[in-house]
């Protein structure tokens, strides 16, 4: 297939806007990987109308996808798990052009998963494990059991993913074959929701409680990239003020959820301030020492 394909990537490997250009093959017959293309080609530039220009090709039996990409959004991507294929074909694509080695350098800061990038990704994983979790508990008290079921089971997979990253390993399409390796307290909760014998109610129940135990194990890990933004002031923060700082944007929808379960943990301060109102107050957050 590379030989087919060689006529557009050499196109554009002759572009100086060109950073890199890699080149993801399927594997299997079913390839979730490639978005069961046969064949993914990556090609990264610096500069370009459009942020993200697909095209899909075929030849007799084959098929191909063309992903062109800036290097900004890209690096979002992979900074913020936007679109998580592209981590796959970072990481396992074979490169074919490569300017001043910035697709060799991307894979070099993969593997070592610097620690700052590891707080956001935790916080973003956490932030939806809050809201799941949250969402979940309400379902199950208002009997809705087969949703609130499905959001248990989205928690489990939010603290899977937790689980890797807090390893310094960035988490895989396949994330429950890492979490078995890597921490069988999370893995043995999953398999306990879906194969337990109990009537679901109950599955729920006792996952509730395990869930809501395992939760405080994570704050010091998960909370550290919002603890040190609430740190960088002494007075407290409005919600809209916290909220609109470009650090947050990224998990600036589930916020108000960590929030909440940070203050109910006892993390979070509520400070109330007047206001023009008598028997109002403007409800704001400081971080507890």
């Amino acid at each position: 297939m590379e030989d087919l394909l060689r006529p557009i990537y050499q196109e554009r490997a002759s572009n100086k806007n060109t950073l890199g250009i890699l080149l993801m093959e399927k594997k299997e017959e079913v390839s979730p990987e490639t978005d069961n293309f046969d064949s993914i080609l990556l090609v990264v530039v610096k500069d370009s109308e459009e942020q993200w220009t697909v095209k899909h090709y075929e030849y007799g039996n084959k098929s191909a996808a063309l992903h062109i990409i800036h290097k900004e959004l890209l690096e979002e991507w992979i900074d913020t798990s936007k679109y998580r294929l592209v981590m796959e074909w970072i990481m396992n694509g074979r490169i074919l052009y490569d300017h001043n080695q910035y697709l060799s350098n991307l894979q070099d800061t993969l593997r070592v998963f610097p620690k700052d990038k590891r707080m956001l990704k935790l916080i973003i994983e956490f932030s939806k494990l809050t809201r799941n979790y949250s969402e979940g508990k309400n379902l199950y008290n208002s009997e809705d059991y087969l949703d609130a079921y499905s959001r248990m089971l989205r928690s489990l997979h939010y603290f899977g993913r937790i689980s890797v990253i807090e390893k310094g390993y960035h988490p895989e399409l396949m994330v429950w074959k890492q979490v078995k390796r890597i921490d069988l307290e999370i893995y043995k909760l999953y398999e306990e929701l879906i194969r337990s014998k109990e009537n679901i109610k109950k599955r729920i129940e006792l996952m509730l409680i395990a869930i809501e135990l395992t939760l405080k194990k994570k704050i010091p890990s998960c909370s550290e990239h919002l603890m040190r933004i609430m740190s960088e002031k002494s007075e407290p923060w409005g919600y809209g003020e916290l909220k609109t700082h470009p650090a947050i944007e990224p998990y600036m929808y589930d916020l108000v959820t960590v929030l909440d379960y940070l203050v109910h943990a006892n993390k979070v301060e509520v400070v109330l301030e007047e206001t023009k109102g008598k028997q109002i107050a403007h409800r704001k957050y400081r971080w507890k020492e």
